[in-house]
């Protein structure tokens, strides 16, 4: 499983091992800022921000706060995208780590609705909105900083240490929670106890200091603007106009493909915590640490599907992680509404190996999908696209729906048609990473034709 640092990805070992590792904890650190929130959406800001509302309402509202950073997160993805194929990864990614890092630890210091009424929300939802445009920059950034930086016959694996972030922030954010509680608990963690995980994400800035200086671009941008210099032209006018026109379905199909993995993840780390705390009576720390628990389980599964999709193709373990979120959408809740932690924890367990093993390979399945140069806007447009439809709405539907039927079962139909778009999306995709004898086909993987074209 070692790194593959042959000539042609320009990078040594040594650089490889920086940037993956780089890439991880500042992936990592991203999606820990904005995880917290949706912790602290569940918890604690119904009553910090909105404490005229009743219980119900308070978590609707805080909810839909919580959705605001997924409907400015495609907005991340077209302006970074945009940036990304014409300047460079780099930039682009860094910009996004310092405003993410910004508007997490402002978000540690603002003033309740107490102190200044109605300007509270109004302050906590546009800082929200700075995080999904941060977020959804960030994503193209770092997964073609791995990947377009290793030699062919890695890029699913490079791929998976940008994607680990996603479970290793929900790690980091949930221990800090679950700290925080055991220090700080009752009245004082609602006043001011839950701030401290949001001032936490100051850490981030070394990190951004360590990229900005140590980190390259990568060869493959390098290439396109060596290319474009050497025609005295820009590497691409107008790349997202370019990716809309000439990968539609790759874009749409793109998207269906997270429908799935969005929708039971989310209902896994925020929708479960607040239906089970509220409705099952279940208690808060427990729920956090299962779901603390299944996501060191997808740390390795992210990584061993990753690895998996360069030796077998993208396309298999795709699928297989689609099916079983499908068939899995009814056993989740009624192993859930036995209020046992133990089959609690199976749920989101088999949940979460489902959503992982889609999720692994998506990055470089994504990045292949489109050609380089127009590669950063049709990837972030794709991922992005999914965010705004599924990922921030599913808590929000999720509290809807069991107010409007009293079942969970509407929730379970509503991760069964999630599912089936993810199924019917890989469907009919191709595969980019063609399974081959290496010692006998030259023709390089995957990127070959896309890069040809650039």
């Amino acid at each position: 499983m070692a790194l593959d640092a042959s000539p042609r990805s320009g990078t040594d070992k040594r650089s490889l091992r920086k940037l993956m590792a780089a890439g991880l904890i500042g992936s990592s650190i991203e999606w820990y800022d904005f995880f917290i929130y949706a912790t602290a959406a569940a918890l604690v800001f119904g009553p910090v921000f909105f404490p005229d509302a009743s219980p119900l309402m308070g978590t609707l509202l805080s909810f839909s706060t919580f959705w605001a950073g997924f409907v400015a997160r495609p907005i991340g993805g077209l302006v970074f995208g945009h940036v990304g194929d014409k300047i460079g990864r780099k930039p682009a990614l860094v910009v996004c780590l310092v405003m993410m890092g910004l508007a997490t630890f402002t978000i540690g210091l603002m003033p309740t609705a107490g102190s200044i009424g109605v300007a509270a929300p109004i302050i906590l939802v546009t800082l929200r909105f700075l995080q999904g445009i941060a977020i959804g920059g960030q994503w193209g950034g770092v997964t073609l900083l791995l990947t377009e930086s290793v030699g062919e016959g890695r890029r699913g694996m490079a791929g998976t240490f940008g994607q680990m972030g996603v479970p290793m922030g929900v790690i980091l954010g949930n221990a800090a929670f679950l700290l925080v509680g055991a220090l700080v608990p009752g009245q004082a963690f609602l006043e001011w106890g839950w701030r401290i995980p949001f001032l936490a994400s100051v850490v981030l800035f070394p990190v951004v200091l360590f990229i900005q200086l140590k980190v390259e671009d990568t060869p493959v941008f390098r290439r396109l603007q060596e290319k474009a210099e050497r025609a005295h032209q820009e590497i691409v006018h107008a790349p997202l106009t370019e990716a809309i026109k000439t990968h539609p379905k790759q874009i749409l199909l793109g998207s269906g493909l997270l429908f799935g993995t969005n929708a039971i993840f989310y209902i896994s780390i925020a929708g479960l915590l607040d239906y089970g705390n509220r409705a099952l009576g279940v208690g808060r720390s427990p729920l956090l640490a299962i779901i603390l628990a299944s996501s060191v389980v997808m740390v390795g599964v992210i990584f061993l599907s990753g690895w998996f999709s360069d030796k077998i193709g993208r396309r298999p373990l795709i699928l297989a992680g689609a099916a079983l979120i499908t068939v899995w959408a009814f056993p989740f809740f009624w192993l859930v509404d036995t209020g046992s932690l133990p089959l609690i924890g199976i749920a989101v367990m088999v949940g979460s190996l489902g959503s992982t093993l889609l999720y692994g390979p998506l990055a470089s399945y994504l990045a292949e999908l489109f050609e380089p140069r127009v590669r950063y806007s049709g990837m972030s447009l794709a991922y992005q696209l999914a965010a705004i439809l599924v990922s921030g709405g599913t808590p929000f539907i999720m509290a809807a729906l069991l107010a409007s039927t009293g079942s969970t079962a509407s929730v379970s139909a509503y991760i069964l048609v999630m599912g089936l778009v993810s199924v019917v999306s890989v469907m009919l995709l191709p595969e980019t990473n063609k399974v081959r004898s290496r010692s006998t086909a030259p023709v390089r993987a995957a990127e070959a034709p896309a890069e040809a074209r650039a």
